[in-house]
C-alpha cells in the first residue's frame, strides 16, 4: 500500500480543512509540533508550536498524510498527481468543482476512451488531482 505524504510548509491546517470539505473526508489525527513527545532536534521557527507536525485524513479507505514540515519554504508539488476514483459522475463533479475552487482546471471533467468521466485539476495549494469514474466493465 502506498500512502502519499504531502508537505505544506506553513499552510497544512488550511489544506487539511480544504480537503476535509472538498472530499467530505474524515480527519484521523492532527498533531501539533508543541505536542510532540520528542524534542525537535533543532529550534523551530517562531510560532511553529501550533503548526501541524502530522495529520491524516481518509478519502473512503485511502489515507493521505500531511504536515507543515517545520519550514516556511514554499511547497512544490511537481512530477506527480493524485488519482481519486469515484463511483458516480455526480460525486466526481462535486469534488472536482471543490478542488478547482481557487485552483486551476488542467483538463475539464468529461468522458474519455478509458473512463466514463475524467478530469485533472490543480488545487489552490499546487497539488494536481486526477478525478476518475471508471467505465462499467462488460459482464
Amino acid at each position: 500500500m502506498i500512502e502519499p505524504y504531502l508537505f505544506f510548509h506553513g499552510r497544512c491546517e488550511e489544506a487539511l480543512r480544504f480537503y476535509e470539505q472538498a472530499f467530505e473526508a474524515r480527519v484521523e489525527v492532527t498533531m501539533r509540533f508543541r505536542e510532540s513527545p520528542a524534542p525537535p532536534g533543532r529550534e523551530l521557527p517562531e510560532g511553529w508550536g501550533e503548526k501541524v507536525m502530522h495529520a491524516s485524513f481518509l478519502i473512503g479507505d485511502a489515507r493521505v498524510m500531511l504536515s507543515d514540515a517545520d519550514t516556511d519554504q514554499p511547497a512544490r508539488f511537481q512530477g506527480f498527481a493524485l488519482n481519486v476514483n469515484f463511483g458516480s459522475e455526480e460525486e466526481a463533479r462535486r469534488v472536482f468543482e471543490r478542488l478547482g475552487n481557487g485552483g486551476r482546471v488542467d483538463m475539464p471533467l468529461g468522458p474519455t476512451f478509458y473512463a466514463s468521466c475524467f478530469g485533472m485539476v490543480t488545487d489552490r495549494f499546487g497539488v494536481q488531482w486526477m478525478v476518475t469514474v471508471a467505465r462499467p466493465q462488460p459482464a
